[in-house]
């Protein structure tokens, strides 16, 4: 006779072979880039996203994030026409590097509504106007840096001329403030500086196209920061109490966060575009909660959320708070946001419009 084969344990295929429900209808497939669909002639950026969108992991984040950038940017109030209201954040390293100039892009062509940043975020794009930022490297010693009279950022270097040029700068206008500052006290309306009409003004005096407050001063985009003394605009008011003292420059930080929430109180749609957490994330979202939520949040940003910080939660916890709605469009991209966002902004922003045809 000849033996049957041994079959398995049915435990064993039962376990192994498990037997697969219908995926849901209109479940998008696994698809990349297909470069041979681009034969002979460069990909644009704007077409490398749109393939993305499928491939899984961060990339189909980035693809999510174009998405709801792309939804904010297109939405029209039916009644009176009014755009999405987007709030923007980022923190002060953006600035130091050559995200900049994408920043100062979506200010330039009035792209975004308001801003929220660090101090370092309103200085190093003055200092760049006056002095350049270096590249380095990351294993750079700060030892060896620090007898140079050089400071790393990352991988970029700033030498300390750079603040020297900031102080010869900004010293006066400080002056011409309080100047005006204790002028106006015996006036009908005395003046309060908040930081955002300081960071305005600043943007005035410094007069050059390459500032990212320039073009918030000539578009009128408010620009919050409620840790406006945290950085080297702080040291340098903090040496400008001693040369005018016994007055000193008064800062009110409640009149802009009036005026931050009023902005998302009567925005009849709100978004979020923050990149990095912290402070600038907190203050637009907070700010949103004032309207019961915002209606889409693209957040950029490397950090987890495990132990609990506000910078690492995902848009799902800001629901909870009533920052952002039960509804609304929103992701988190897992990535470092030079890496990202300039994709992200030539899919969105800078995409050039398609022409009509008759």
């Amino acid at each position: 006779m000849t033996s049957q084969p041994a079959a398995p344990p049915s435990s064993v295929t039962n376990a192994v072979l498990q037997a697969s429900q219908p995926v849901p209808e209109g479940t998008r497939r696994v698809t990349g880039v297909d470069f041979n669909q681009h034969a002979g002639r460069d990909i644009t950026v704007a077409e490398l996203v749109d393939g993305m969108t499928g491939m899984g992991f961060q990339a189909s984040a980035v693809g999510d994030a174009t998405r709801i950038v792309n939804e904010m940017r297109a939405w029209r109030d039916p009644e009176t026409g009014d755009k999405t209201t987007i709030f923007l954040g980022y923190t002060s390293n953006l600035i130091s590097s050559g995200l900049r100039e994408t920043l100062r892009y979506l200010v330039q062509h009035k792209h975004v509504s308001a801003i929220v940043t660090t101090a370092g975020g309103v200085e190093e794009d003055f200092i760049k106007c006056l002095a350049p930022t270096y590249l380095g490297s990351f294993n750079t010693s700060g030892q060896s840096l620090r007898a140079k009279g050089l400071n790393r950022i990352g991988n970029l270097i700033v030498p300390n001329s750079n603040y020297c040029a900031f102080e010869d700068w900004l010293v006066p206008i400080l002056d011409k403030m309080l100047e005006e500052q204790e002028a106006s006290k015996t006036t009908e309306e005395p003046l309060h500086w908040t930081p955002s009409k300081i960071i305005h003004r600043l943007g005035k005096e410094i007069n050059n196209e390459e500032s990212v407050y320039y073009w918030a001063y000539k578009n009128d985009i408010p620009v919050f920061c409620p840790a406006l003394t945290d950085g080297s605009l702080g040291d340098m008011m903090y040496f400008h109490t001693f040369k005018s003292s016994p007055q000193q420059l008064r800062v009110d930080i409640v009149e802009d966060v009036r005026k931050i929430n009023t902005m998302s109180v009567r925005a009849k749609r709100a978004g979020m575009i923050i990149l990095g957490g912290g402070i600038v994330k907190h203050h637009i979202a907070n700010a949103c909660l004032m309207r019961n939520g915002a209606e889409s949040a693209v957040y950029i940003n490397t950090a987890q959320e495990f132990d609990g910080s506000d910078a690492g939660a995902r848009p799902d916890e800001a629901v909870s708070w009533g920052k952002i709605k039960a509804d609304a469009k929103s992701v988190k991209v897992f990535a470092e946001a030079t890496v990202v966002f300039p994709l992200i902004v030539a899919a969105t922003f800078a995409r050039a419009e398609k022409q009509a045809t008759n």
